[in-house]
């Protein structure tokens, strides 16, 4: 049966009170990274549908607030940071973390008895900080605990960070995740003529799908292939590697591992973040985090599709600022995608029924040290990637200045 409109508007609308953005803001999601605020501890950013605003202050502790001072309506995003809040530009009103008014130094000093800063509050989100990204946490109190997946947490582990703002629904990004057919022909075939219209050899070599399998776990699904060439206890077939739900990627082989983060922006905009780690020697000095940002889409230009994530962010942008699944023909190899959806609305109704979504964490001993994401110890080997043409977008730009999104 094809999708309805209806259905398409439900699954992908997340603004506050849709049947989506209820569920997603039942997790923390991925709003920034500290190096953005060394330059400028003050950021305005656009999550779920929301305008806020995201800043460091003097104390070092994080704070993810409205847009607006209730005052005159001046934005928040040319904020002073104070030692416990942050204070509008205008006429110095100052909120905390959770949005209340905490101080109006004209009131305060004409009128203190009448308290009326006790009567101003904006919205106000829970924020952390795990691995140099900053969460935050939209839903009603109290939040889970922020889940310490194991690539934000574990020591002697060199880390860096590429952001890429895309035009498009978040929900195309996600069906991707659930898809490994599309590696064969996106970044095998597709690639492989991008390459070659540029008088460079091909990247791969892909092998056909065999079979695809999909196992609900604790934490989201279990993605597993068995291409050609494989024998069945292969890794990619036996072990595979998750998608946690709802919005997270985890990808790579042990020792190379990384995770992509997908922040619904609202319903036609996206910020992909790719959290790539590899591990350390013994003994070597770490490396310092990083963080660059690709606007691809700004220009108007066509985006080249030499490299793999190029070639997932044109599929995906391609589709629409939303896709119409109206007009989709879905088969067998779209059973990944079949599968989320599925656990996208069961979800949503556990948390209009009041109950807690998959994956939510409310035990601290399920949290500690860190939860291991099970993944491939050798990913893919039946892709035969051509090491004289190396994807270099899976470099680890260690040593690459920072660059302001």
């Amino acid at each position: 049966m094809a999708t309805t409109q209806e259905q398409n508007e439900r699954l992908t609308q997340i603004g506050p009170g849709t049947f989506m953005g209820n569920l997603l803001r039942r997790y923390w999601q991925p709003v920034g990274v500290t190096l953005e605020l060394d330059q400028n501890p003050v950021k305005a950013v656009r999550v779920l549908g929301e305008d806020l605003t995201l800043y460091r202050d003097r104390s070092g502790n994080y704070g993810l607030i409205g847009r607006r001072c209730l005052h005159r309506g001046v934005s928040l995003d040319r904020g002073v940071p104070e030692a416990c809040g942050l204070r509008c530009a205008y006429h110095g009103w100052v909120y905390d973390a959770t949005g209340q008014c905490i101080e109006q130094p004209f009131e305060d000093r004409v009128n203190p008895e009448a308290r009326y800063k006790d009567r101003i509050k904006i919205a106000g989100y829970p924020v952390q900080e795990l691995g140099g990204m900053l969460f935050a946490y939209l839903g009603p109190l109290p939040a889970p605990l922020l889940p310490r997946w194991d690539l934000l947490v574990e020591p002697d582990l060199d880390r860096d960070v590429n952001v890429f703002p895309l035009p498009c629904n978040w929900l195309q990004c996600m069906d991707n995740s659930v898809d490994p057919v599309h590696f064969e022909f996106l970044h095998g075939v597709f690639g492989n003529y991008e390459l070659e219209r540029q008088g460079k050899p091909p990247a791969m070599f892909p092998a056909q799908h065999v079979k695809i399998a999909f196992d609900v776990y604790r934490f989201g699904i279990m993605k597993r292939r068995l291409l050609e060439g494989e024998p069945e206890d292969s890794d990619d077939w036996k072990t595979g590697h998750p998608m946690i739900f709802p919005l997270i990627l985890a990808q790579g082989s042990q020792g190379a591992a990384s995770l992509q983060f997908r922040l619904p922006v609202d319903d036609t905009h996206t910020i992909q973040t790719f959290y790539r780690t590899k591990k350390r020697e013994p003994g070597a000095t770490p490396k310092p985090f990083t963080m660059t940002c690709e606007r691809l889409f700004d220009s108007g230009e066509i985006v080249p599709g030499d490299k793999i994530p190029n070639q997932d962010f044109i599929a995906w942008v391609s589709q629409g600022p939303i896709s119409d699944r109206t007009a989709e023909h879905l088969t067998a190899g779209d059973t990944g995608v079949i599968l989320y959806h599925k656990l996208l609305i069961e979800n949503a109704k556990k948390v209009e029924n009041g109950e807690d979504p998959l994956g939510t964490i409310r035990d601290p001993a399920e949290n500690e040290p860190w939860i291991e994401i099970p993944r491939e110890k050798h990913a893919l080997v039946a892709f035969h990637i051509n090491r004289e043409h190396e994807d270099r977008s899976f470099d680890r730009p260690q040593d690459r200045e920072l660059a302001a999104p």
